[in-house]
């Protein structure tokens, strides 16, 4: 049986990410993950400002150009109105995952990763530190990083369950029509309760979805249906649903030397549901923990060691939890989005986050101030 230091299971953006900085360090990696690569992977595939930042400071270079477009014009939508739209902002970034996510792995493969992708996982050992892969084959790990995705193997065998599916999100979306060429980043709140509707333009097509929490959205195609309407798009598409982990931060994202990165850690942002750039930041995080964990020979330190370096990221979910409120919840909503309307400092503090130029906590500071205004008028209706 072959002993890696480090198995990797997911190829996305975390396990990706983990399985570069590992091999980067030296280390013998597994990177396993059931698809070939490219492969299709539901997401609006918006790449923030953080995301392009993030790309670059992992894997040493720049996400490709011709995987990208960039806009630099977005519209916000309320329940059928116009919020605003905002010209020359701060670049937001589309792609397709398919693509992404190959240029993720080829960077990991580069790196020295062993190329286990297309294979499928059978059976993780915790007790043996074994994982079995689809057709019998074991390898066995000094450190594990699970990467892979809301419906974690890895999770499931540390807990039993990935996720309680009341607490996460669950999001519909299709590839419509090719959008035109001037056609700007679309965000509409209340598309879906608690969560929101994107119409992403891209090249050659348009993602076109909403996200919510899924235990708020009991017809949820019914809402997919009625958003697919406002931009006459008919029946001819494939709608592809997916869980997103939102809300749900694993404090404890993993045990001793088993770690879980991206969202089987639920390292979603829960306002805009982006997990991207957070994917990639935790799991280059767990590829660092890995290693200094094994270079100290005590494979066990490596969750202590994750924490630590987790700990902007959980500061980050935390803050944006209390946003969340002001902005979902139908006490504030109302008051929020007319705010929001009017409001040039709000609008421009979403983003300056969207961009990567500040983290929630200072969104938290700027909406606190606003809170005494929020609650007049949710109680004047003005």
């Amino acid at each position: 049986m072959n002993i890696y230091d480090v198995i990797v299971i997911g190829g996305g953006p975390a396990g990706g990410a983990a399985a570069h900085v590992a091999a980067k360090a030296g280390l013998k990696v597994a990177l396993v993950d059931r698809h070939t690569f490219p492969r299709e992977k539901l997401c609006g595939g918006g790449f923030t400002g953080r995301s392009y930042r993030y790309y670059r400071e992992i894997f040493g270079a720049d996400i490709p150009d011709d995987i990208i477009i960039t806009k630099k014009t977005v519209e916000f939508h309320a329940h059928g109105e116009e919020l605003a739209r905002i010209e020359d902002i701060p670049p937001i970034h589309m792609t397709m995952r398919r693509d992404m996510d190959a240029s993720i792995v080829g960077h990991a493969l580069a790196s020295g990763a062993e190329d286990f992708t297309g294979t499928g996982l059978e059976d993780v050992d915790l007790e043996a530190r074994v994982v079995t892969l689809k057709g019998g084959e074991t390898l066995g790990y000094r450190v594990l990083i699970g990467a892979d995705g809301a419906n974690s193997a890895v999770a499931r065998a540390l807990y039993g369950a990935a996720f309680d599916h009341d607490r996460i999100g669950f999001g519909l979306e299709i590839e419509g029509p090719e959008p035109a060429p001037d056609a700007p980043v679309r965000i509409d709140f209340g598309a879906a309760e608690w969560g929101y509707g994107w119409n992403f333009p891209k090249a050659g097509s348009a993602t076109i979805g909403i996200g919510g929490v899924h235990s708020k959205n009991p017809d949820m195609k019914a809402s997919m249906r009625d958003y697919m309407d406002i931009f006459g798009v008919g029946d001819g598409y494939r709608v592809k649903g997916a869980f997103l982990p939102f809300g749900d931060v694993r404090r404890w994202p993993g045990r001793f030397e088993v770690l879980l990165a991206g969202d089987a850690a639920g390292l979603v942002d829960p306002i805009t549901g982006e997990g991207i750039a957070y994917a990639m930041q935790s799991g280059a995080f767990a590829g660092e923990a890995a290693a200094e964990a094994l270079a100290a020979n005590h494979p066990p330190r490596a969750l202590t060691l994750y924490k630590q370096k987790l700990r902007p990221i959980h500061s980050a979910m935390f803050h944006a939890r209390w946003i969340r409120q002001i902005i979902f919840g139908r006490r504030f909503r109302g008051a929020f989005l007319r705010a929001f309307k009017g409001s040039g400092t709000v609008r421009h503090q979403y983003l300056r986050l969207m961009a990567g130029e500040i983290e929630y906590p200072a969104l938290a500071w700027a909406t606190a101030k606003k809170v005494p205004g929020f609650v007049v008028r949710s109680v004047t209706g003005r």
